[in-house]
């Protein structure tokens, strides 16, 4: 597939997906939401990848829905073709924030609305000192999209994710740290060195147990315990018969740094 708004490249093990509307600061429409889903369907077939990056060109990480898109396209979708388009959204959304490999956030500039959805569906988010944030939904009279509501909550409690997203406040990389939301707030021009050597160092991993971790992760606010440590166990001892536990368990012995395969 060709993008024309969305850049994919892969690297050393590691996959960028980089938004590329930069002349409407990587506002998100529905041709750029069939690609990231193309992307995400893309990497989630490869083995090769063992690590994500999602990242903005330009002034922008994605500045929210393009409101002049939304507006014909409400005109010309009935709602339940309009449902249908969101649904398809949902369906890599999904995919994305469940990928069995770790996805990292690179934020530059702003990260409102849909974009700050995006960045949320990441597992760790590195932000520039400038970056800026907001819930902007309810601005113009939407309510959230791109599981905003879903994920917020989850990293700042769900009374503080009341107020972040009735008023839709914009604020800065420091405050979305404070709140837990930002796992990092670097210079602008340490963002990609930074982002980057995290990701090698993921990438570098053992992706299955990485992989693991996360689910287990991602699934402890609605597992009850019982079934949390069935499915711990099931996840142990599948890690236990991989190649980089054994090289794991090995180099611990040998003392020396382990070289895992993601396998």
């Amino acid at each position: 597939m060709d993008y024309t708004t969305i850049i994919l490249t892969k690297q050393s093990g590691v996959a960028m997906i980089k938004f590329n509307r930069p002349e409407v600061l990587n506002a998100f429409d529905h041709v750029m939401g069939k690609e990231i889903g193309s992307a995400v369907a893309k990497i989630s077939d490869d083995p090769e990848v063992r690590c994500v990056i999602l990242t903005g060109a330009g002034r922008a990480f994605c500045a929210g829905g393009d409101i002049k898109g939304l507006l014909s396209g409400f005109g010309s979708f009935s709602p339940d073709e309009r449902r249908a388009q969101m649904k398809n959204i949902h369906r890599w959304l999904i995919e994305l924030i469940n990928l069995d490999r770790p996805v990292i956030a690179a934020v530059n500039g702003y990260a409102v609305g849909a974009g700050m959805s995006l960045a949320m569906a990441a597992d760790i988010i590195i932000a520039e000192e400038d970056a800026k944030f907001a819930q902007s939904f309810v601005g113009i009279g939407l309510a959230p999209d791109l599981a905003g509501s879903y994920l917020l909550p989850r990293l700042v409690g769900l009374n503080k994710a009341k107020e972040l997203t009735f008023t839709g406040e914009t604020f800065d990389a420091q405050t979305a740290q404070r709140l837990g939301i930002v796992n990092q707030v670097v210079p602008a021009e340490e963002l990609e060195q930074v982002t980057w050597q995290l990701a090698l160092r993921l990438a570098q991993g053992p992706t299955k147990a990485i992989g693991l971790a996360k689910a287990m992760l991602n699934k402890s606010f609605e597992t009850d315990l019982t079934t949390f440590l069935d499915n711990e166990a099931s996840y142990q001892t599948f890690c236990a018969g991989t190649e980089d536990f054994r090289e794991g368990a090995q180099a611990f012995i040998e003392k020396r740094k382990p070289e895992f395969k993601g396998k």
